[in-house]
């Protein structure tokens, strides 16, 4: 199934705790129809090596919003039109 939100987007929170909050798409898992959220559902990691971290956790397509869509990439060898002189 192909996603509307990708990665970069900015999304705003419909539902949970989190809700009204806004932030750029992290990661996109479309096979669970999830998204990581900047600053959304951040949950507290505990790691041998770095100790504590706070890191984010995927929220469900559903529950997000798109505000506005990532900036395009744009494709290799594409020609742009230029403003030429009229004579």
């Amino acid at each position: 199934m192909k996603l509307k939100i990708k990665k970069g987007a900015t999304v705003q929170v419909n539902a949970g705790s989190d809700k009204g909050k806004k932030g750029k798409v992290i990661e996109v898992s479309p096979t669970l129809m999830k998204v990581k959220v900047e600053g959304v559902r951040v949950m507290t990691h505990f790691d041998k090596k770095d100790g504590l971290k706070k890191l984010e956790g995927f929220i469900d397509y559903s529950n997000v919003t798109l505000v506005e869509s990532a900036a395009p990439k744009g494709k290799k060898g594409a020609k742009t039109k230029s403003a030429g002189k009229s004579a």
